[in-house]
């Protein structure tokens, strides 16, 4: 069994229902939530002229390699109502973004893992800092509290749940 780290992420409609919709398709077409952080209330990161956030960091077991794992989060955002655009830091109704990947360093034209952003993002290392803080980055060498602690990012984070 292999261990990923999603971002969930909604700012349009009820945030919450869409974060539990999205873990319950994750379950059932990417792999059993082992563990889920609490829900933060987060500013948004790149754009700010949008509703703020709410984010939550899942941590799965699953069979699916990752380019399929990638798929999966995909078509889960499509069927959620994720409309993209070239806005990329635009309002969502869901985003999943693929955090790690076991240990594993993939730099591919589609898929780069670990997330090649999460150690500049405090909405993404508070709530992974919460259920993982001693999960190494295989690449920065250093682990996800060392990077919180050195995240030049302070934008509010506010747990909710």
């Amino acid at each position: 069994m292999n261990k990923a780290y999603l971002l969930l992420g909604s700012n349009l409609g009820n945030r919450l229902e869409n974060l539990e919709k999205a873990r319950q398709h994750i379950s059932r077409h990417a792999g059993k939530i082992v563990t889920a952080s609490s829900v933060y209330e987060t500013a948004p990161w790149g754009n700010e002229n949008q509703g703020m956030f709410y984010n939550q960091v899942v941590e799965i077991g699953t069979k699916l390699l990752p380019m399929v794992l990638l798929t999966n989060t995909l078509v889960i955002e499509n069927v959620l109502g994720r409309i993209r655009s070239n806005n990329k830091f635009g309002p969502r109704v869901i985003d999943i973004d693929l955090l790690f990947y076991n240990d594993e360093v993939i730099n591919s034209a589609v898929l780069t893992l670990p997330h090649p952003a999460l150690h500049k993002r405090r909405f993404t290392l508070e709530p992974l800092a919460e259920i993982a803080p001693d999960l190494m980055h295989p690449v920065l060498g250093k682990t996800v509290s060392e990077l919180l602690a050195e995240c030049p990012d302070n934008l509010p984070v506010t747990r909710i749940t």
